[in-house]
């Protein structure tokens, strides 16, 4: 286990001399709101935070926000005395504090803007961005320089804002945003469901602008619940000299808002349409955009974390889908980047950067993206867990990958390559699924609404999957990229899933989850079609054209990529591959009813493992 933290060890992205180093010009913030008509008439809630005491005639940089999840917070008595309105009054904070403007809104359909929100990211709310930019541009403070911030849902109209092709735009700061909705929504083609249903009633309730929307977080953060319902009263209203309509009047039109969790009587396929005027997923997608987002050549400063439900995968896939100069980031932090989130630290452990200097990092990037020289290139860093050092390359995967298959065995046993089966690995292995099964309300996706990343008790829940473990690693191995389970199954029913877990065992005997993925079988085709972006792993393009009948009984052949990871295991840690059907903290039931025996084969002939990425050393 790790003793200290090594953290800007090894190829580290953060020059922290140079951030330690920033001088701030200005001390506390100025903040109004205005109402702000678009081209169709639709009024948005934008609030300007701006230095206080900038000096008159001074033009400065606008750092552009747009959120869901409300520009700011109407707190009641005592806590409006206690805590500034914005969204995050630290990033107000220091980004005012070093010359920046600082303007937040609330995208159309939420919070104290008009308009309804017939599915995320719609392109309506995408041009939103560049009427605001223009009427940025009018203010008397401004120096015609836009550059976007977000995290998460703003993260990606941050980078949605790239598609707009303003000129104005300079850079793009995205962290942890959805890039292919596919993939957050039904990840190996399974309905996200929990989460989903979490993140429908959280928005419709953020939406009818009071702070009872927070009570949304009880069954996963009764705590923060609680407080939350105490401390805020609703979203912020628009200044009464500036408001075009009321808390009242914008919660009403809201109610035509829709939401995700509409989208599970509707979508299984990519080719699914998520409403009658013909919506497909991909439409909601940014991937779909890399014309436009590359157009003007725009900077990308991008983050994602490898126990961060999708980010890690959003990370690789946006460095090697567009051509734009790209700072790209993958570290071991949950959704937010303020806690770790690694099998080596506790979950309380704060990041391994502080939160200011985080904030300070963004601006050093805008700074370089304004200068005579912005960034060229693409260079992505990644961190690699249990070693604690920063790596970096310019493709994806690194040199030096290659790769290891490791065989299910009897016994239970995951057999190093090199190692022959014989007469003793022949067989199978039958598996009753146990619905009871799941990774608790701390895993992956969980961290989306803004909670640590922690497993625990896998002791109890490996008892209830199906494992393969391993002897004792002879010698340390790096895993770097995407592990891929290959394995031969059949089921008693006619519909299924698989889920994955690669683990390792310490020598104490604590079992910690490395990564983990899932696939329905009905999407289980190799397609030989071309992805919509590339990928290094088996293509599965959950397209109606390609699924597959499952039939009762019938060896179905399942290939499918885990989560990319980057973790160095000690000599004498041993791997597991934990296999189920369920995850009920999760997924959707498959099937719906019944409760299906799955038979794993492991003989010459239909042989299972997992191939395992590994960095030479």
């Amino acid at each position: 286990m790790i003793k200290q933290n090594k953290y800007f060890s090894g190829d580290s992205p953060f020059d922290i001399e140079r951030v330690h180093a920033m001088e701030s010009g200005f001390k506390g913030y100025t903040l109004d709101s205005y109402h702000v008509k678009v081209r169709d008439g639709t009024s948005i809630a934008v609030d300007v935070a701006l230095p206080k005491g900038l000096p008159e005639g001074k033009k400065i940089t606008a750092i552009l926000h747009q959120t869901r999840y409300w520009r700011a917070y109407n707190f009641r008595i005592p806590f409006k005395w206690m805590i500034k309105p914005p969204y995050d009054p630290k990033i107000t904070k220091v980004f005012t504090k070093h010359g920046y403007a600082f303007v937040i809104l609330d995208v159309r359909g939420t919070g104290a803007s008009a308009g309804t929100r017939p599915y995320p990211f719609s392109r309506k709310e995408v041009k939103d961005g560049a009427d605001i930019v223009d009427w940025i541009l009018e203010q008397p403070w401004s120096n015609g320089n836009v550059v976007t911030y977000g995290n998460s849902y703003s993260g990606a109209t941050a980078e949605l804002a790239a598609s707009l092709s303003h000129p104005a735009i300079k850079a793009i700061t995205c962290k942890h945003d959805p890039w292919d909705f596919y993939t957050l929504l039904l990840p190996g083609g399974c309905f996200n469901e929990q989460f989903i249903n979490y993140w429908s009633t959280l928005g419709k309730g953020l939406d009818q602008t009071k702070g009872k929307a927070l009570l949304a977080f009880k069954p996963v953060n009764p705590w923060f619940a609680r407080i939350a319902r105490m401390a805020v009263k609703g979203v912020k209203p628009v200044d009464p000299a500036r408001r075009d309509l009321t808390l009242e009047e914008a919660a009403r039109i809201h109610t035509g808002n829709k939401y995700p969790v509409d989208y599970k009587e509707r979508v299984t396929f990519r080719d699914d349409e998520i409403n009658d005027a013909g919506t497909l997923i991909e439409d909601i997608s940014i991937y779909k955009h890399k014309e436009e987002i590359e157009k003007l050549s725009v900077p990308i400063y991008s983050f994602g974390s490898w126990q961060d439900s999708i980010t890690a995968d959003v990370t690789i896939d946006r460095f090697l889908h567009f051509d734009n100069p790209q700072r790209a980031l993958i570290g071991d932090w949950d959704h937010k980047a303020l806690h770790r989130a690694s099998p080596f630290h506790g979950h309380h452990q704060k990041a391994g950067m502080k939160r200011e200097d985080q904030i300070k990092d963004w601006l050093l990037f805008y700074e370089d993206c304004l200068s005579s020289h912005p960034p060229e290139g693409k260079i992505l860093h990644y961190f690699t867990m249990g070693e604690e050092r920063w790596k970096k390359t310019t493709t994806w995967p690194p040199e030096g990958q290659t790769h290891q298959s490791w065989l299910f065995s009897d016994q239970n046993a995951l057999l190093p390559p090199g190692t022959s089966m014989g007469g003793s690995g022949i067989g199978k292995d039958s598996y009753r699924v146990d619905y009871s099964a799941g990774t608790g309300i701390r895993n992956r996706w969980y961290t989306l609404l803004s909670l640590p990343v922690h497993y625990p008790g896998r002791k109890e829940e490996d008892l209830k999957l199906l494992t393969y473990t391993s002897s004792p690693l002879e010698e340390e191995i790096e895993i770097t990229g995407h592990p891929v389970v290959s394995m031969h199954a059949s089921t008693t029913h006619d519909d299924g899933m698989i889920v994955a877990y690669l683990e390792f065992i310490d020598e104490s005997g604590e079992i910690h989850v490395i990564t983990e993925g899932q696939l329905r079988f009905m999407h289980r085709k190799i397609s030989p079609g071309t992805p919509p972006y590339r990928i290094t792993f088996p293509y599965h393009s959950y397209l109606k054209k390609d699924a597959l009948p499952v039939n009762p009984g019938e060896i179905m052949e399942l290939e499918f990529a885990l989560y990319p990871t980057s973790i160095l295991l000690e000599r004498g840690s041993r791997l597991r591959i934990a296999i189920g059907g369920a995850d009920k903290d999760s997924f959707a039931r498959y099937p719906e009813k019944g409760n299906p025996t799955l038979e794993i084969y492991r003989d010459d002939d239909h042989p299972s493992q997992i191939k395992l990425p590994i960095m030479s050393r």
